[in-house]
């Protein structure tokens, strides 16, 4: 398989990401450029521009990016890797002077095989910066963050731009020209969207460039195309505890289904979101969505749900019947795609037989050999590994734990930072958790059911490893999907900053495609104001619930919120969680080690065939899968999306649901200080789009129109097909 962009997961699993000293930028281009390359914004004057939205970043000081310089393609594959060479290179550069840091303090974390971060030592200086003056290294680059924030956002000279309809290409490129940009390649699947590079700016300073290209005629907007890295952290289990929790091989125990279950050989007693019944006894109302009951109608046969996401290992024995093949007749079809498309990867691909049909990514969403090799090690540490030797091989980790849990004892932190490395490596397959909520289907084996079990998934990957991803690739992921007819789209993704380019991605693809349905996760930063981009117009957005009915205490709420639906909680107990499908299962993590006999991290078995997760990311699949059954039953497309929509919402419930004590004391707080615009206490608008300013009841500011119902919702359609005739 190709080489795919590899970002270690290890490095990123816990504390903030920051960036060099604005002295590393390369000050004298951004005097000479044409574009004014002066950011304004906030106190430290960085931010750039959303719809007429100034959105602040924080640039820090202890971490840098640095840009490799492309490997020639006869040593590709065979040479070592940039990253490793800068970490050999600075740990010997450290090893020589006495001024230098402990080696152990130098950390260059890859982003893909073109970017890398390096952790700065306190005694940062000019030699340091000597020090990454390496012939292979391009350039270095700023990191930045939002203000509170703790994500890495890494400003590289590329920006997004979309131009207003009828501008030719000639004339993009002639207009960009004149701007001291150069355009790199117009995006598949965007209509009027480029990748291009700004020649004369760099740094923070391609921030003030690109709002500034964005007021230029004929352009529609200009959007930094960062590389932002958005880890989907699991939490561990019971990680304060005196003692590490006995775990079992919970294949084993596994309830008996019902006898008229229709998947009587599968885990379905443990999938309280589909049915609470085994799980939530009498006298308590029920938490899930009803779908058991649902498919006595329909299992959403003949419909196409694409998953937008991470790795999806589509040959997970529960989803391999379920993937959709792609026509070679459709239009602008691919080099080499049958099962969807992988646009985290870096590489072109070609035709066989044609190489002028070329396209970057390839047809496989799937782990490769390189990420799996990469990944392999790190997982059998955790289980071959004494307490001193894992700690001594993960000294930044283990020094963050001593630091955030001082009272632990050599076992507790050995114990912490196996569950953060086997919990980051299985989050890798995010997407394949997504996917098996929709449309898992175990057929005749023991195994995880979806929503809508018959339902086809289209899988596209834009996450690299480590949760890399680019405003570019998510573009024309978006794009791919629609033009593949699918019937939903699901973005189990939140967190990422307000973009103007995506935003008209999303909003061309909503006029084009009237019966396309997007689902997005609200987001998992327990704030008033969903996510981005949940929070654009046209998007479901959703919210997460417990067993219990309460809102997921992570789940983002108030503001742009329209539905919520189970999405878990595994902090106290990993049967809170959503049952879906894993990744780590395949067999190439278990080569040359004695496959563990009891679970680990969120797996319900020892290999990860199945995971126990939480998440608005989980809740977003299940509201995709009930519109899935939907659509099945609307056959003809009679309705189109603001009807399916609608009744989606109509048919919603809040009699399950439950406010917690903390819900409304939280409430009572925020309609006592207003239901004002973003930045009044308690205002958060992470997404940059502010809500309704109205009043609202506290069950819709925390449930929007509430708990989705795949009975009632199944039913309303076929009413309405059925009077359509």
């Amino acid at each position: 398989m190709m080489m795919k962009r590899l970002l270690p997961w290890i490095l990123l699993a816990a504390g903030g990401f920051v960036s060099v000293d604005q002295t590393l930028t390369t000050a004298k281009a951004m005097s000479d450029a044409p574009i004014v390359a002066q950011a304004d914004g906030e106190e430290n004057g960085l931010s750039y521009t959303f719809y007429d939205q100034q959105i602040a970043l924080v640039e820090r000081s202890d971490q840098i990016a640095v840009e490799f310089k492309p490997a020639p393609s006869s040593t590709r594959g065979d040479s070592e890797p940039a990253y490793l060479r800068l970490q050999r290179d600075l740990t010997t550069a450290a090893s020589l002077s006495r001024s230098a840091q402990p080696t152990a303090d130098i950390t260059v974390k890859p982003l893909g095989e073109r970017y890398a971060l390096v952790e700065l030592p306190a005694n940062f200086d000019e030699q340091w910066a000597q020090r990454l003056s390496q012939s292979y290294i391009q350039a270095t680059l700023p990191v930045l963050s939002r203000e509170g924030g703790t994500e890495s956002i890494v400003v590289t000279q590329e920006m997004v731009v979309s131009v207003e309809p009828g501008v030719s290409d000639g004339e993009v490129r002639r207009l960009l020209s004149q701007y001291g940009v150069e355009v790199i390649r117009p995006l598949r699947f965007g209509q009027g969207r480029y990748l291009v590079r700004a020649t004369n700016v760099s740094g923070t300073a391609v921030l003030a460039a690109a709002t500034q290209l964005g007021n230029l005629p004929s352009i529609q907007s200009a959007t930094p195309n960062f590389v932002q890295s958005i880890p989907f952290n699991v939490a561990p289990l019971d990680v304060l505890s005196a003692e590490t929790p006995q775990r079992t091989n919970g294949l084993d125990h596994v309830p008996a289904a019902e006898e008229s279950s229709p998947f009587p050989q599968s885990l379905l007693p443990l999938q309280w979101h589909l049915n609470s019944r085994a799980m939530r006894p009498r006298p308590y109302p029920r938490s899930d969505v009803r779908a058991v009951e649902a498919w006595k109608t329909t299992q959403g046969d003949n419909v196409v749900v694409a998953v937008i996401d991470s790795l999806i290992q589509w040959d997970h024995p529960d989803l391999v019947d379920q993937i959709y093949a792609v026509p070679q007749d459709v239009a602008d079809w691919l080099p080499g795609e049958t099962h969807g498309w992988d646009f985290s990867n870096g590489e072109v691909t070609c035709a066989p037989d044609d190489s002028e049909n070329c396209a970057l990514g390839d047809g496989d969403t799937r782990i490769s050999t390189d990420e799996l090799d990469y990944l392999r090690p790190h997982l059998q540490r955790t289980f071959t590994l004494e307490d001193a030797d894992l700690l001594a091989a993960y000294p930044w980790l283990a020094g963050f734990i001593a630091q955030v849990q001082p009272t632990f004892s050599e076992k507790q932190r050995a114990d912490y930072l196996r569950q953060i490395i086997q919990s980051e490596i299985g989050s890798e397959f995010h997407g394949t958790w997504s996917a098996g909520v929709i449309a898992a289907n175990p057929a005749d084996r023991q195994g995880v059911v979806g929503v809508a079990p018959a339902a086809q998934i289209l899988p596209v990957r834009v996450f690299g490893l480590g949760g890399e991803i680019t405003s570019a690739a998510l573009i024309e992921a978006i794009g791919y999907a629609a033009a593949r007819d699918v019937d939903v789209i699901n973005m189990s993704l939140g967190g990422l900053l307000p973009d103007q380019a995506l935003s008209d991605q999303v909003f061309r693809i909503l006029d084009a495609y009237p019966d396309l349905v997007i689902v997005a996760s609200a987001g998992n930063d327990q704030l008033d104001g969903v996510s981005f981009p949940a929070a654009l117009p046209g998007v479901i957005s959703v919210g997460a619930t417990n067993v219990q009915g309460n809102r997921s205490y992570y789940s983002s709420y108030g503001a742009g919120l329209d539905l919520v639906a189970p999405g878990g909680e595994t902090n106290q107990q990993q049967s809170g969680g959503i049952l879906t499908a894993g990744g780590t299962w395949v067999s190439g993590f278990w080569q040359g080690v004695e496959r563990p006999q009891v679970s680990w991290g969120s797996t319900l078995d020892p290999v990860g065939l199945y995971v126990q997760v939480q998440g608005t990311s989980f809740a977003a699949p299940t509201v995709s899968g009930v519109l899935a059954l939907m659509r099945s039953v609307d056959g003809a497309e009679q309705l189109d999306r603001d009807e399916l929509t609608a009744i989606l919402g109509q048919t919603a419930d809040y009699g399950p649901l439950v406010l917690s004590q903390a819900d409304e004391n939280q409430y009572r707080l925020q309609a006592s200080a207003g239901f004002g615009t973003a930045g009044d206490f308690p205002f958060v608008r992470p997404s940059g789009i502010s809500g309704p300013v109205e009043a609202i009841a506290p069950e819709v500011y925390f449930f929007g129109q509430g708990l989705v119902d795949a009975v009632e919702a199944v039913k309303a359609v076929a009413e309405v097909v059925e009077e359509r005739g």
